[in-house]
């Protein structure tokens, strides 16, 4: 069974589903969720789940944190996590990293599209199919290899809230089994 760390940096309901999904599952378990938000909902999210969740500064812990997660887990999956992943943490867990993002790759990807911002540029560019991507991490934002896409239609120039919300349904309906259909191929490779 491997160890999963989750990165988040909002409320966490991605992360929640992720931490439920897995305590169900033979093939991996979710040890600790990581956030660098001293204000994210996961914080709180975390505690009821009885899951250890770790604030960090980014900025000044980076190195230590990745000492601990190399030491204590053995993948990493982000929901959620707004900061750029640092060149030595893609490298220190390569192949073992991956991140959910609101649209369809390659569309509507790259810094500064997270969340409401997405959904805007959606809307603003009268979409008529959006989605899910769950996808490895390297070092750019959001151009690792695709694993999974799942797409819902929406209406040209849909609101951006009613956008979220129906990704949103994907998002809880496909990450986890997603996930572990990953985690199964790593824990086969060991």
């Amino acid at each position: 069974m491997l160890k999963i760390a989750i990165l988040a940096s909002g409320s966490g309901s991605n992360a929640q589903a992720l931490v439920e999904y897995f305590a169900r599952s033979p093939w991996g378990r979710v040890e600790i969720i990581v956030t660098n938000n001293p204000r994210a909902g996961v914080i709180d999210r975390s505690s009821r789940l009885g899951i250890k969740c770790l604030l960090f500064d980014p900025t000044s812990q980076s190195e230590e944190v990745l000492t601990l997660l190399r030491s204590s887990v053995d993948v990493l999956i982000l929901a959620g996590y707004l900061k750029k992943i640092p060149i030595n943490w893609v490298r220190s867990f390569h192949g073992r990293m991956i991140n959910i993002h609101p649209a369809l790759l390659p569309k509507f990807g790259g810094k500064g599209m997270y969340g409401i911002h997405v959904h805007k540029a959606v809307s603003d560019s009268r979409e008529t199919t959006t989605g899910i991507t769950i996808h490895q991490v390297n070092e750019h934002y959001d151009e690792g290899a695709i694993l999974a896409q799942y797409r819902v239609e929406i209406t040209p120039g849909e609101s951006p809230q009613s956008i979220q919300e129906k990704v949103r349904i994907l998002e809880q309906k496909h990450f986890g089994q997603t996930a572990e259909t990953w985690i199964k191929q790593i824990s086969k490779k060991q």
